[in-house]
């Protein structure tokens, strides 16, 4: 049975409120749900999800002091009232009983509690001591995607203007890092041209290694009722096993190799190029031709056996921008003369055929087309290469930066753009979109910060695999870890838990909501504020910034983040960085952040905007107006009447199309390690779990994560569904029982697990093995083993 969008939602209303009176107490029927719920609620307040980076908003029910209720927003242009199955969950993520709610400090193997005042002045302390004896590149700061763009604005500013250091990353280094290189080198300035209206304007939907289903699912249910709409429109599914997004409605299903991704690219561009469906004016008057470098080898530790590929050490690897060298559009036509459909076929599996049908429909110059992709893309040692390429395939057909045709990167956290990349909390960035390697861009960001410009050094600080590394090295001896959980999110993650706890030598500090992976190897453990419980803006996939008020307090000593990083400041002795008089706080440094990215097309609207607007606006927003489509006259304001389209981030106004080849993976499976093991998430849990297994129902919907397995391996050996099994590489194991079916299905050779179980911690399997230009390791193919525990 077909569901429209609007069918969907009135199914689903059951869930439009979640009431919550014990952490324990399951959901009422879906009968009496929506009543009861309005009965109870005392006021509606907005704000966006806490969870992806799709941006829902969602109208908060609040009772007595207490979130009691979600139901999403109807006002919000995002999601329209429909919520997923984590988003209706949000208020119990907020009353787990194991919260934390006070400062604990380690003694020994144990913790005990101890005051804001004994913790800050601890904390002061070790920063103050080590900066003093091995200077400020010894410490550091690691937050996420899931920080509040005022709090990565006041870290950037803390430790960029304040410390010296430029030590800063984000774990969207970990999911991003990719999609900003590859748009950087691409269109020279980051983030998407289109939006989410493109969905309800295209005919042609091209899915890349995205779980789209399971991973966006508001999204999904957008584009499935914009398939049940009109019957011409295709989707194209390309993916590395078969899961809940090569369901219906897509068309096509695309099961390749991983790695392979590169070679089924360029096949695409071969046959759009030789059969005719480029589009030459297009390509004429907006786009140049560059080659890359080739064979450069992979961010990667040099201590253990590697099967497949050349490699090169980080201790001996030097970044790199690869700035290209221009070649012409019939070098660039030779260069794809190798990536013909069977010459792809053989790399990847998947039929010549299929891949010349997929290239027409994307060519196909009746036919408008939106690409979609996530960490299939990015967590890849060549992920900035495979970003470029899909780029390719839009800028030679023209279908790009107007409404229906667009390539679209989705985003993994809920300000993974707005905080980290907008915000410039990464190591080598600025506020706005601004390099610490530019001395033009330090003398801007030095005046609006009021420092001297010697106090930002132009040196980048450690990207994250690095700033592991280097704590496991001892050249980092103090780290605080905010808002994410690396010590289950890193790749061959047993080598940083150990480095962690070297000794006594390191102090790692450690703000959170829950016991986690991270914070059990802290030494000091701050009880943070969590969503509602204070003030917050994020940014979306979609360039959407929006706005929240604190609602409820957090539970006991709790307190957000931003207070926290104020705190340290006072007592480093810097406490006038954040010194705005009266004005409160987070409108003060929201509107000194907003001064970088004007004029220069990251305009923002000021703090009282999106404080009153419901659903947020999409940057660049100048004389009041937000902008839908990017680089293409009469929707950006940075486009001037009679160009039709710039792709002003570069010099030339002209995008960037790249030659660049496939080349083999870092490692790959061989006669020792015969399977690949790739990675990912499940709808019902966020990243690590550390909040939705506190939700009972999203817990007991899936209460560990299971290693799938292809039916024909598992019989070979002698594996039935149930069974323990164990999954060993060159770095690690893990135990986990086998499934052989049910949301997924994988190829022969291919076993999948999920990441949110700290039970089931299948990063002490995967590869630290990186893309050397956007540092992003490659969690999505590594060499296994599988047998009976």
């Amino acid at each position: 049975m077909k569901l429209s969008r609007r069918e969907l939602l009135k199914t689903l209303v059951g869930a439009s409120a979640a009431i919550i009176s014990s952490p324990d107490v399951l959901l009422p029927s879906p009968e009496g749900l929506a009543e009861a719920a309005e009965t109870a609620v005392e006021a509606w307040k907005k704000s966006p999800c806490r969870f992806c980076g799709v941006g829902c908003g969602v109208l908060v029910g609040l009772q007595e002091g207490k979130v009691v209720a979600v139901k999403g927003d109807p006002e919000a242009p995002v999601n329209r009232g429909l919520l997923c199955i984590k988003g209706y969950s949000l208020p119990k993520i907020l009353y787990g009983p194991d919260r934390y709610s006070v400062p604990l400090l380690r003694q020994g193997n144990k913790f005990v509690k101890i005051s804001w005042s004994q913790a800050l002045d601890i904390m002061a302390s070790k920063f103050k001591e080590t900066i003093q004896q091995h200077g400020p590149e010894s410490v550091a700061v690691y937050f996420s995607g899931q920080t509040t763009i005022f709090e990565g604005y006041a870290i950037n500013k803390l430790m960029k203007a304040g410390i010296g250091s430029n030590n800063v990353e984000s774990n969207a280094r970990l999911c991003m890092a990719s999609a900003v290189t590859g748009f950087y080198s691409t269109f020279g300035m980051d983030e998407p041209m289109g939006c989410y209206d493109d969905f309800e304007l295209t005919d042609t939907f091209f899915v890349w290694g995205s779980n789209f289903a399971e991973m966006h699912p508001i999204l999904y249910s957008r584009m499935v009722e914009r398939k049940h709409q009109d019957s011409n429109v295709k989707v194209v599914s390309l993916q590395t096993y078969l899961n809940r997004s090569t369901d219906e409605p897509a068309d096509i299903v695309a099961i390749f190799k991983p790695h392979s991704d590169l070679a089924i690219a360029n096949a695409m561009a071969h046959i759009i190029v030789k059969e005719g469906l480029a589009n030459e004016a297009f390509i004429q008057q907006h786009v140049t031709f560059k080659k890359g470098l080739t064979g450069i080898g992979y961010g990667m530790e040099d201590n253990f056996e590697y099967g497949g590929a050349s490699e090169t050490s980080w201790k001996t690897y030097k970044p790199f921008a690869d700035k290209g060298q221009p070649i012409s559009f019939e070098e660039y036509k030779q260069f794809l003369e190798t990536y013909t459909p069977e010459y792809a076929e053989k790399l990847s599996g998947v039929p010549a055929d299929t891949i010349r049908q997929i290239a027409r429909l994307l060519g196909d110059p009746k036919r408008k087309a939106v690409s979609c992709w996530t960490m299939g893309f990015n967590q890849h040692v060549r992920g900035t290469w495979i970003n470029n390429l899909v780029y390719n395939l839009h800028l030679l057909t023209g279908k790009i930066a107007e409404p229906g045709n667009g390539p679209l990167s989705l985003t993994g956290q809920p300000s993974a753009c707005g905080t980290t990349r907008e915000v410039g909390v990464l190591s080598h960035t600025l506020p706005g979109g601004m390099s610490i390697a530019n001395p033009e861009h330090r003398k801007k960001t030095a005046h609006i910060w009021n420092v001297p410009v010697e106090k930002i050094s132009p040196r980048p600080g450690y990207h994250t695999m690095e700033m592991f590394r280097a704590l496991d090295r001892g050249d980092i001896k103090v780290i605080w870890i905010n808002t994410t959980n690396p010590f289950q999110t890193l790749p061959h993650v047993s080598r940083y838990r150990r480095g962690a706890r070297k000794g006594g030598k390191r102090f790692v500090i450690v703000s959170d909501v829950y016991p986690s992976e991270t914070a059990r190897h802290a030494d000091l453990i701050l009880p943070s504020a969590m969503w509602v419980e204070k003030e917050g803006m994020f940014g979306n996939t979609e360039r959407r910034t929006q706005h929240w008020f604190k609602m409820v307090d957090p539970p006991g000593e709790a307190k957000d983040d931003l207070w926290q990083i104020v705190e340290l400041a006072k007592r480093l002795d810097l406490g006038h960085l954040f010194a705005y008089g009266e004005e409160p706080l987070q409108k003060a440094l929201f509107e000194e952040y907003r001064k970088f990215g004007q004029g220069s097309g990251k305009d923002l609207a000021p703090y009282d905007v999106y404080a009153k607007v419901r659903g947020g606006l999409r940057w660049p927003v100048v004389e009041g107006k937000e902008t839908r489509w990017r680089y293409r006259e009469g929707f950006d304001p940075y486009v001037k009447k009679g160009e039709g389209i710039r792709f002003y981030g570069q010099p030339d106004g002209r995008a960037v199309v790249w030659a660049r080849p496939y080349e083999p993976p870092a490692e790959q499976p061989d006669a020792k390690y015969p399977l690949w093991l790739t990675t990912g998430r499940v709808l019902e849990h966020w990243h690590t779990g550390t909040i939705t297994r506190r939700v009972l129902e999203l817990h007991r919907a899936v209460p560990f994560a299971a290693v799938w397995i292809n039916p024909e391996d598992a019989g070979a050996l002698g594996i039935k569904a149930g069974d323990s099994v164990r999954v060993q590489s060159r770095r690690g194991e893990i135990v986990t029982k086998a499934q052989l079916d049910g949301r997924n299905t994988v190829p022969k050779g291919v076993i999948f697990v999920p990441f949110f179980d700290e039970n089931v911690l299948i990063n002490l399997v995967t590869l630290d093995a990186y893309d050397p230009i956007s540092k992003q390791p490659d969690f999505k193919k590594c060499a296994v083993r599988i047998e009976k525990a």
